[in-house]
Order: structure tokens, then C-alpha cells, then sequence
């Protein structure tokens, strides 16, 4: 079956079962261009739950599907490939946060959006990597864990230098991976070119982009910015997208080590078995999970997340 068939054939079967399917934007365009909503997770996220579908599938990683059910518990959803997991979202554990702040009182748990339901259990506040900054500036208490990416979290404490924000030894291997040199590489082949990074990436790096936000918030810089070249320092399954946006400007991969392995899991064969039943995974949590993950989410929209 070719790509444009199959394309068109999940297209019919999601309209004929009402499924609303997601997207992340670091999911591959084929996948994108038959989703109801591409974005972020915690966008991703607030979309399922505006959506009238009573099922949805996430074309992404475990954690945002647990997010989606978190947000949206009377729904079902599905996981296209249930081995698509999250190096950084699953290398810390609710005990480890649980021993910290007995052994450490007073502080407030920030975690970040890219972490499993179990661990959002046991912490305070939720952000996402647009609303970090603003929401940890909102907090009350000066005293802040931020988890699990030590790297955001150093973009935080540069941003706001009057809390005091601890970090534990985590993030996500991908963006880490990227170095100084790797910078100037890709400077010296594009001299006109704006560097675009994510926060997740080492402090080194972020100290040398001329512009640091999410995912999204590249994507609509490289769209909005009256210059030509971008180097984008995220995903890059992001610079394809932007191409496709964007065909009369030039966007140039930060570095080829930029790949998430545990997004290329998911296919559009994927999609379109999960979708006839063949393939997929429902994400079920508890009652009593989703009761206390959502405490740090509702936590975030009161702070103006």
C-alpha cells in the first residue's frame, strides 16, 4: 500500500470510529498530516480534551498518553506503539522524590511535563519547558526541586537568579548529546544562519543560541522571523516540518545526533493497525493516580501555566 493510500484509508477509519488522533511534532510528516492536532504534549494534551471523540490515539511517547488520560480520564486512550517510552520522563521514581524531600523539607516539587503519571504523584507543581520560567518566578516558596532535566532547570535558575532551585542528575539524552562543537560546526557552514535551541540542551549550548523556547515556540519563530537560514537545535524531525511550512526559507539540522529514537518507533502502519485493533496499547491508571498526578497539572493552570 502506498503512503498516500494508507494516508487516506486511516483518514476513513478515524472518521468511521470517531478516534481523534495526536500527534508530537517530533513524529514523522506522514504521521502529522493525518492527525486532528500536532504540538506539544501538554497541547496535545488540552486538545484531547476539548475533542468530542471519545477515544484518542497518541502518535508519541508513554508519558503524554498518560497525560492525555490524566486530563481526560472518562476517555479512552490508546498508545500507537507501546514501546515508544522516554529516557528522561523514566529515570526518576516517586520513592527517590519521596526519600529527597524528607531528607530535604521545605521544598516544592517542580516537575516537568516529561515525566510518568507515578512520579507526578508526588510533586507539587507541573510545568512545561514555554511555562517554566513563569511558573517557578509564581511560586510562593524560594525553595525549588527541579525535575528530571537539570538542563531546563539551569535555564530556570539563570532566569529566575532569586530562588533557590536544586537539581538532580537528569534529562534527556538526546538534546545533552549536543556540544559546543557541534555549535560551531554548524556555524561555520551557515554564517547567516539564527540558532534556535532548546532548553533541554546543555547550558553551554543554550549560551550560544539566539533564541531559546519550546518546540513550538522555535517552530513559530522560524515561521515569523523575517530571516532566510535557521540551525535548529531540537528534534529534527522539526526542520522537515518547518521546510514544509516554510519552503522559501532554509533550515539546517543543529547536528545529525538530534534524533529520538523512541519517537522514529512510531510508523504510519503503526497508526493504521492501531486504529483496526491490531496494535496499540490502552493506557490505564487509576483512579487514585489520576486523582493525584492531575494536583500538579491544575497546580500549573492556577499559576497561569
Amino acid at each position: 500500500m502506498l503512503v498516500k493510500e494508507m494516508q487516506d484509508e486511516i483518514l476513513r477509519i478515524k472518521k468511521e470510529k470517531d478516534v481523534c488522533i495526536l500527534a508530537h511534532s517530533y513524529q514523522a510528516r506522514e504521521i502529522v498530516e493525518v492527525a486532528d492536532f500536532s504540538g506539544d504534549s501538554y497541547q496535545l494534551s488540552v486538545m484531547a480534551q476539548k475533542a468530542p471523540q471519545k477515544t484518542i490515539m497518541m502518535s508519541g511517547v508513554r508519558f503524554m498518553a498518560e497525560t492525555v488520560k490524566i486530563l481526560s480520564e472518562d476517555k479512552r486512550v490508546v498508545l500507537v506503539n507501546p514501546f515508544a517510552g522516554c529516557p528522561m520522563a523514566e529515570q526518576m521514581d516517586a520513592q527517590m522524590i519521596k526519600d529527597f524531600t524528607a531528607n530535604n523539607p521545605g521544598y516544592t516539587v517542580v516537575a516537568y511535563i516529561n515525566t510518568t503519571a507515578a512520579l507526578k504523584t508526588v510533586c507539587d507543581v507541573c510545568v512545561t519547558s514555554s511555562t517554566a520560567v513563569k511558573i517557578v518566578r509564581s511560586i510562593a516558596n524560594d525553595k525549588i526541586l527541579f525535575i528530571p532535566d537539570s538542563n531546563l532547570g539551569d535555564y530556570v535558575q539563570k532566569q529566575v537568579p532569586e530562588k533557590e532551585i536544586r537539581l538532580l542528575k537528569g534529562g534527556c539524552p538526546i538534546h545533552a548529546a549536543v556540544g559546543v562543537h557541534d555549535v560551531e560546526t554548524a556555524r561555520a557552514q551557515h554564517p547567516n544562519a539564527l540558532l534556535l535551541v532548546h532548553p533541554e540542551c546543555i547550558p553551554a549550548v543554550v549560551e550560544k543560541a539566539d533564541f531559546v523556547g519550546s518546540t513550538s515556540a522555535i517552530m513559530d519563530y522560524g515561521k515569523n522571523s523575517d530571516n532566510k537560514d535557521f540551525i535548529i537545535g531540537t528534534e529534527n524531525s522539526i526542520v522537515e516540518h518547518l521546510q514544509y511550512k516554510c519552503p522559501d526559507k532554509n533550515f539546517y539540522p543543529l547536528t545529525k545526533k538530534l534524533i529520538c529514537p523512541n519517537m522514529k518507533l512510531t510508523t504510519l502502519v503503526d497508526v493504521w493497525r492501531a486504529l483496526n485493533g491490531q496494535g496499540g496499547e490502552e493506557i490505564r491508571l487509576t483512579h487514585e493516580t489520576i486523582v493525584k498526578a492531575r494536583r500538579c497539572i491544575d497546580e500549573m493552570i492556577r499559576l497561569g501555566g
